[in-house]
C-alpha cells in the first residue's frame, strides 16, 4: 500500500486578466493628459471628442454625443427645417460652433434692419441656443462689411454698419429669453475679409464682396471665470425679479406673421 502524500498543493494562480484592462485605461489617460499639455489652446470640440472616447474605451458604452455635437445637430435641423442652408453655414472651430448668415438675406441693403423673412430663422435659432443643456455656452455676434465704403447719417462708416447689425441680432436674442450675461456684440467692418474684396489692379470682385458681407455667431463653453461671472449676475438678477418666471417678449420690430423662405 503506497504512502499517502502530506504535502500540501501549491495555490492555483488566480486570474489577472484586469490588469489588461487596467493598463488600458492608465495608458489611454496618460495620453490624453499629454495631448493636453502639448496644446497651445485647449480645442474644446475636440477636447470633448477626445473624452467621450476615452469613457467610451474605458467602459465599452456606445458614443455619446459632446455638448457641442448636440448644438450642432439642433442648429442644422432649424437650417435645414426652414431651408434656409443656401444663406446659413453650420459649421465648428476651436472653440465651438460657427453660425454663418449671409448678410443680403438677412439685412436690408446699407442697413441693420433685418428682413421680415428672416425672424423665424433666428427665433429658432435662439431657441435652440436657449435650451437648458446650453445655458453655459457664450453667444458671440460679429458684423462683417466689404470694403466698398458707406457714410448716411446713421451710419457714417463700415464700423457703425458691422456693430449695428450684430447688435440688432444680440438684442432679438434677448427678447427670445436668452440671457444678456451670454450674449457679446463686436463690429470688425471690412478688416476680417473671408475671400479678397478686389482684383491685384484693385477692380472689385461682387461675387467676393457678398461673401464678405455676413454676421457670424458664435456659440462655445464658457471658462470657469465665465461661469462664475454669470452666475453672479442671475443671482442679482433673480432676488431684483423676485423670481418671477420671465416669458420670451416679442420686441417691437419682429413681424406677427409667419415668415416665408429665406433667399439669397
Amino acid at each position: 500500500m503506497a504512502a499517502p502524500n502530506w504535502k500540501k498543493k501549491p495555490p492555483e494562480d488566480e486570474p489577472e486578466d484586469w490588469l489588461v484592462t487596467y493598463a488600458d485605461a492608465i495608458t489611454l489617460l496618460m495620453a490624453f493628459f499629454v495631448m493636453l499639455v502639448s496644446f497651445s489652446k485647449i480645442d474644446i470640440p475636440l477636447y470633448e471628442k477626445v473624452a467621450a472616447g476615452i469613457s467610451e474605451e474605458i467602459g465599452k458604452q456606445d458614443h455619446q454625443a459632446s455638448p457641442t455635437e448636440l448644438l450642432k445637430i439642433d442648429l442644422q435641423d432649424v437650417v435645414y427645417t426652414l431651408e434656409a442652408d443656401e444663406v446659413v453655414e453650420v459649421d465648428t472651430d476651436e472653440k465651438g460652433i460657427v453660425l454663418e448668415l449671409a448678410s443680403s438675406a438677412f439685412y436690408k441693403p446699407g442697413s441693420a434692419d433685418i428682413r421680415d423673412e428672416a425672424f423665424p430663422v433666428l427665433a429658432k435659432m435662439a431657441q435652440a441656443l436657449s435650451a437648458p443643456r446650453y445655458r453655459n455656452y457664450v453667444i458671440e455676434v460679429e458684423g462683417h462689411t466689404d470694403d466698398d465704403p458707406i457714410s448716411t447719417f446713421q451710419f457714417p462708416s463700415n464700423w457703425e454698419l458691422s456693430s449695428g447689425r450684430a447688435t440688432r441680432v444680440v438684442r432679438f436674442f434677448i427678447s427670445q429669453g436668452i440671457e444678456p450675461s451670454r450674449l457679446k456684440a463686436a463690429g470688425f467692418a471690412e478688416t476680417r475679409p473671408k475671400v479678397p474684396n478686389r482684383t491685384a489692379d484693385g477692380a472689385p470682385i461682387p461675387d467676393n464682396q457678398a461673401e464678405n458681407r455676413r454676421v457670424v455667431v458664435r456659440a462655445y463653453p464658457m471658462s470657469l471665470e465665465e461661469r462664475e461671472e454669470q452666475m453672479r449676475f442671475m443671482g442679482i438678477e433673480e432676488f431684483v425679479s423676485g423670481d418671477a418666471e420671465r416669458a420670451p417678449r416679442t420686441p417691437d420690430f419682429m413681424p406677427r406673421g409667419q415668415g416665408v423662405r429665406t433667399t439669397r
